[in-house]
């Protein structure tokens, strides 16, 4: 058997991942067929889908980083994964809100984002992701060019800045949870950002 490397084929990775990743959701399910979701089931399965979602979202942000500080390349094999896979929890999220707890009250949900600090900013978190996601593919990637596809997918980075706000928000008073996932976010952007600075050094220092 070939020895493991940081840069091995692992073509169990993609589905490892997949199946690892219906596991909250299936967890969410059972829970809800088996009425264990608490007094407000609608409201802990929000919580759950929301926060699953910001995970995915950070895990996919921090797959750039692990190559940069260790040379991994495996995690860039699943970064579009985590991404999509961001969104689809997203839409449940969105889905649970709009359809088991506002009933398809439209007018309520355009109050509700309007008057209520977190839901803009869940909201505006899932409109950023809606066309990250369309142009995940790499047909997507060929139509738009690689420069406009790029500056396109830069919405990755405010996408979960802005889910971090709507989850300080929607907790208000102990803040600590969100918090620390916003310190992972602030470590993940500053990676990339001074990798991007040495990039650009290289760069510059060619052209002299």
């Amino acid at each position: 058997m070939a020895a493991f490397t940081k840069n091995s084929p692992l073509p169990w990775l993609k589905p490892a991942v997949l199946t690892g990743s219906l596991v909250p959701l299936a967890a969410i399910l059972i829970g809800a067929w088996r009425d264990d979701l608490g007094p407000d089931p609608i409201a802990q399965a929000l919580n759950q889908l929301g926060l699953i979602a910001l995970v995915f979202l950070i895990a996919a942000l921090g797959c750039t980083p692990l190559k940069a500080m260790f040379g991994w390349t495996w995690p860039m094999r699943i970064r579009r994964m985590l991404g999509l896979l961001a969104f689809f929890y997203a839409l449940l999220h969105v889905i649970t809100y709009t359809v088991l707890d506002q009933g398809l009250d439209w007018h309520a949900i355009v109050d509700d984002i309007v008057k209520r600090k977190f839901i803009f900013f869940g909201f505006s978190t899932f409109v950023l992701l809606i066309p990250l996601a369309a142009t995940s593919t790499n047909s997507a990637l060929r139509r738009l060019g690689y420069v406009r596809w790029k500056q396109l997918h830069r919405l990755a980075y405010l996408a979960p800045a802005l889910a971090v706000l709507h989850f300080i928000w929607r907790v208000k008073l102990d803040v600590r949870e969100p918090v620390a996932y916003g310190f992972v976010l602030a470590a993940l952007l500053s990676v990339r950002l001074v990798d991007y600075l040495h990039d650009r050094k290289a760069l510059l220092m060619r052209e002299i």
